[in-house]
């Protein structure tokens, strides 16, 4: 997330957006999920806060951003707009390492990244149980509590865990288009 420095009243709306928890995933807020992409001022000097889906079609974006609305106008900032951004697109790596601690705190796993691979369809990385950080683990099931988890056991301390599943950055190969065309 980008913020221009120095500047005590973004600052102020960054602390406000800390306090909005993402509905799916209550132990990370908004701005440690990474979905918080710029707080800025427009050439009028109006705050604009930029969020990204963490894909399209996210089902609790609009509950989201309702959310990230209403701390605006409770911390006083009823006149910064909220801007939708949807390039360069939201991966795992986005969550902050305070994200990742707190999600470990939660019982959840957080997402292992790996450059090693290339796209969505790859074997299962070693994932650390968050309870006693042992790396014997098993998944379950691809599917847990919502779309972005995974059901895994760990079979040192015998618990079941939640792992949330890495989104890797999206990387264009050599020669392709950008997005943009």
């Amino acid at each position: 997330m980008t913020a221009q420095p120095h500047d005590p009243e973004l600052e102020r709306i960054r602390a406000a957006l800390a306090t909005v928890h993402d509905p799916e995933i209550p132990a990370l807020s908004v701005v440690d999920l990474g979905i918080v992409r710029a707080i800025t001022r427009a050439g009028d000097g109006t705050p604009v806060v930029r969020l990204t889906p963490t894909y399209t079609g996210c089902p609790v974006a609009a509950l989201i951003e309702w959310a990230v609305r209403r701390a605006l106008d409770a911390a006083g900032f009823a006149h910064a707009r909220i801007e939708t951004v949807l390039s360069p697109p939201w991966s795992t790596a986005d969550i902050t390492e305070e994200g990742r601690r707190r999600l470990r705190e939660a019982g959840i796993a957080p997402p292992v990244e790996r450059e090693d691979e290339e796209g969505f369809f790859c074997e299962d990385p070693a994932v650390p149980c968050p309870r006693c950080g042992s790396q014997d683990t098993e998944k379950v099931s691809e599917f847990g509590a919502t779309a972005c988890k995974a059901l895994w056991r760990c079979r040192s301390c015998r618990e079941p865990f939640e792992y949330f599943k890495c989104v890797p950055r999206l990387r264009l190969r050599r020669g392709a288009e950008t997005p943009a065309g």
